[in-house]
């Protein structure tokens, strides 16, 4: 019951006993739990330096597991581990060393048997033992081993603080997550009863205590941001400057490229010491854990009653729903350190509360709001938790958080369309508010050196904003054409408009191009609906104009809101916005065209208006000379003290909101995982991903190696990784 393979005969190299543990544990022979194989296997130096066909081994353990179990038993023994690492206190201590091993082959071969499964059903995994398998007393047979694992992981992240001793566990661990949680990779977009994720399903269980302190861990990862003790780096076997791998690594071995990515990493990264890998995969696993969904279906029996003669029938309804996610609740509940505590008791209602430093976190986010990921978790604050938004908007410095949201969407054109939709909705989700709207405009900035069109000196951050806003609807306008993006730039500026106050110059000469952009979009669709009807002798029902129609009416919308845009900041801010009166004044001309149009007639009467009012006394003023811009601005600014909105008819404030949409987890799984391949060097087989389209051979694929043979004999593996 407690055999253990003897180690190679006539040698005490160390390097030989790993190769032949390694070898074993990869073999046909089972050893039960309660061996000492399992003692020696996890005792292993991780200095030492064992050649070993990682490619091979793992299709040798997949063929074997099925019979052995060894998948299951590693992680019980991990768990065992990780456990007795929570009693000691964080003091270094052999045990620490043993759970790195633990979660280290774990993580190996548990990613090489879900990205080779050959169905998405997790049936290779054998997560279970077999029975009659002799077990320990102490241990409780019948409880699921993915629940077992991941409640020790989830218990030792939550409860241990990161330390020199325990630095490399929670990596590790980090890592662990992600390959265990990687078989949402399998299934498809829209997430459906039958989708198997038998290790993140787990992790939804546990208690609420336990997933708050795992929600602030990675938090405080993310925000404190600690570093690899030096001593770490320097014993861990991939430092080596040897030519000699260590244990589980050779140079073609993809099958464990991810697990040794975090130290390789830091040697290799372009980042320059800005990245920390450490915190990366915190917020990597945060997003993945607050954005999953599960879907589960209930059996309604509906009890058929139409024959009161007939025995009733009972018909099979099956419904599905979506459960829970305490870890998307626990965040959503977070507060502030700073928030009173009695407070933060009574509104507890729903468990224990996350407690984080808002403060920091906010600072944090400003530094690295470049990075995708940076962006995709503040719109989940800001959308999901109202105490941090609400934090937020009353910051003074609301620059910290704008400036490089605006600076990213000025770069539009190197971003990913995901990144400039989700910094869209951040900053629509912030105009909601009109104290927002209003601190914008009094904060000047001295300069905006990364603006290369215009000098912006002393511009206001809000009419930075309605800038960087407007010259995205343009972009969209020439590169992506898409309706959404549209339509949220221009409710947020909608939101914005009654609040706007001293606009800059440059701002407002950009507001009314605008309005003469789209509506020279709008007349050639005018044209070539036209067109298409009298050349082509179309029926209005045939579907090219019927597209062109829709987008004609889409046009329409645009403009109107554009002229309800101008509507506001003359009726409620005319005065302090001399500068918008000038650029009307200016280009008046523009809306020559649709002043007698039924559409835009009612929305151009103030602006004419406006014009009237200004271009009379204009014409009854004797000058001497012509008139220099400088004198019309001197002009305009003299009559807005006389102006009184006489005749000015009053419209409801056009006040745009974001809602989610329904079912927001087709576009975030994809989306984090996405983001999560392409950052953090987890690569996985290409063609075992359903959760989104992934094309082979195109041209954003790195670190793609033809199948071949290196001059160690090993043999390259054929890997994909994405890049954003």
């Amino acid at each position: 019951m407690g055999a253990v393979p003897s180690t190679p005969r006539h040698t005490s190299n160390p390097t030989e006993t790993a190769e032949y543990l390694i070898g074993t544990f990869v073999g046909e022979k089972s050893f039960p739990l309660a061996s000492d194989f399992w003692k020696k296997l996890l005792e292993l130096p991780l200095t030492l330096r064992a050649p070993h066909r990682v490619r091979q081994a793992c299709q040798l353990f997949a063929q074997n597991n099925r019979n052995t179990r060894h998948l299951a038993k590693i992680l019980i023994h991990l768990s065992w581990c990780l456990q007795e690492a929570n009693q000691i206190s964080g003091a270094p201590s052999p045990v620490y060393m043993k759970a790195v091993n633990g979660v280290y082959i774990s993580s190996v071969f548990l990613k090489h048997i879900i990205e080779n499964s050959q169905s998405n059903k997790m049936e290779d995994l054998y997560l279970s033992l077999v029975e009659g398998e002799p077990v320990p007393k102490d241990f409780i047979t019948d409880q699921s081993i993915e629940n077992f694992v991941m409640h020790n992981v989830l218990t030792f992240l939550g409860s241990i603080d990161v330390s020199p001793t325990t630095f490399r566990l929670h990596q590790e661990l980090l890592n662990f997550l992600l390959v265990a949680m990687s078989t949402q990779l399998l299934s498809g977009p829209s997430s459906g009863p039958k989708d198997v994720n038998p290790f993140i399903d787990a992790a939804m269980s546990p208690e609420s205590l336990l997933v708050s302190l795992v929600v602030r861990r990675l938090l405080l990862n993310y925000i404190m941001r600690p570093r690899v003790p030096s001593s770490s780096a320097a014993s861990y076997s991939i430092f080596s400057k040897e030519s000699q791998p260590g244990v589980l690594q050779r140079v073609g071995s993809a099958a464990a490229n991810f697990v040794l990515l975090p130290f390789n990493y830091l040697v290799s990264s372009n980042g320059g010491g800005s990245r920390n890998q450490l915190a990366d995969c915190s917020l990597y696993v945060l997003l993945i854990l607050i954005h999953y969904h599960k879907c589960v279906a209930s059996d309604e029996r509906i009890i058929d009653r139409s024959d009161d003669n007939a025995t009733s029938n009972s018909v099979s309804k099956i419904n599905t729903y979506f459960t829970v996610n305490p870890f998307s609740k626990a965040l959503e509940n977070a507060r502030d350190v700073e928030f009173d505590r009695i407070d933060v008791e009574r509104n507890a209602q729903n468990g224990p509360v996350v407690r984080i430093p808002f403060a920091s976190l906010f600072d944090t986010l400003g530094m690295f709001l470049a990075d995708e990921t940076a962006v995709l978790f503040l719109y989940s604050l800001v959308q999901g938790n109202s105490d941090f938004l609400e934090y937020v908007l009353v910051r003074t410095d609301m620059d910290t958080l704008l400036m490089p949201i605006l600076e990213t969407l000025y770069n539009a054109s190197r971003r990913t369309s995901n990144q400039i939709y989700m910094l869209l909705i951040i900053l629509l989700i912030l105009s909601q508010d009109s104290s927002f709207n209003s601190s914008i405009h009094k904060m000047i900035l001295p300069g905006v050196p990364w603006y290369k069109e215009h000098l912006l000196h002393q511009t206001s951050l809000g009419s930075l904003m309605v800038i960087i806003l407007i010259r995205t609807v343009q972009y969209n306008l020439s590169k992506l054409r898409d309706v959404y993006l549209h339509t949220t730039c221009l409710a947020t500026l909608a939101n914005m408009a009654p609040h706007v106050h001293r606009l800059s110059a440059y701002a407002s000469q950009r507001l009314v191009n605008l309005f003469h952009m789209l509506s020279r979009k709008y007349n050639k669709l005018v044209e070539l609906r036209d067109d298409k009807l009298q050349t082509r002798a179309m029926s209005t029902g045939d579907s090219l104009v019927e597209d062109v129609s829709a987008e004609l009416q889409i046009y329409t919308d645009f403009l109107r809101i554009v002229l309800e845009i101008l509507n506001a900041i003359l009726t409620y801010a005319l005065p302090q916005n001399p500068e918008v009166v000038y650029a009307i004044m200016h280009r008046q001309e523009v809306f020559q065209p649709f002043k007698n149009h039924p559409r835009f007639t009612e929305l151009l009467e103030n602006i004419y208006n406006v014009l009237e009012f200004f271009n009379s006394r204009m014409d009854a003023q004797r000058l001497d000379g012509e008139w220099s811009v400088e004198k019309v601005q001197l002009f305009i600014i003299n009559n807005c003290r006389s102006w009184r909105g006489e005749g000015m008819k009053m419209f409801t404030q056009l006040h745009f909101s974001y809602e989610q949409e329904s079912h927001p987890e087709e576009f975030f799984i994809p989306y984090v995982w996405q983001l999560v391949l392409s950052r953090c060097g987890f690569s996985f087989n290409a063609s075992a991903i359903n959760l989104f389209p992934v094309d082979l051979h195109a041209s954003k694929q790195i670190d793609y190696e033809e199948s071949n043979t290196n001059q160690n004999g090993e043999l390259n593996e054929h890997r994909v990784e994405l890049d954003p």
